[in-house]
């Protein structure tokens, strides 16, 4: 993905929330129903009710973090959760000092 649309993907609040609370997902997100949240992430459903938004709307959200990279996702059942990725964020710093 090119530099822009990395960007991009975090040029929005409610991302960039998601993003800073997934770096420290316990205290921002109750315990996980199916898994621990270290393991697995954060249900898209908490992510959803924390960000005042419909889950559908967290959905793309997420999924433009997704495709980013700075996000994984997995799949649990009928639930996704998502993790931080801390090294595409480290990533993209280091792209932007080298412009």
């Amino acid at each position: 993905m090119e530099l822009a649309q990395r960007i991009s993907a975090l040029a929005n609040d409610n991302r960039l929330a998601v993003v800073r609370w997934l770096a420290e997902p316990r205290s921002h997100f109750p315990p996980q129903v199916h898994a621990d949240i270290e393991e697995v992430g954060v249900c898209g459903v908490f992510i959803a009710d924390k960000l005042g938004v419909t889950p559908a709307t967290a959905s793309a959200h997420m999924k433009l973090l997704v495709d980013a990279g700075f996000v994984t996702a997995r799949r649990l059942g009928k639930w996704t959760y998502f993790k931080r990725d801390d090294a595409a964020l480290a990533a993209i710093g280091r792209d932007l000092t080298e412009l």
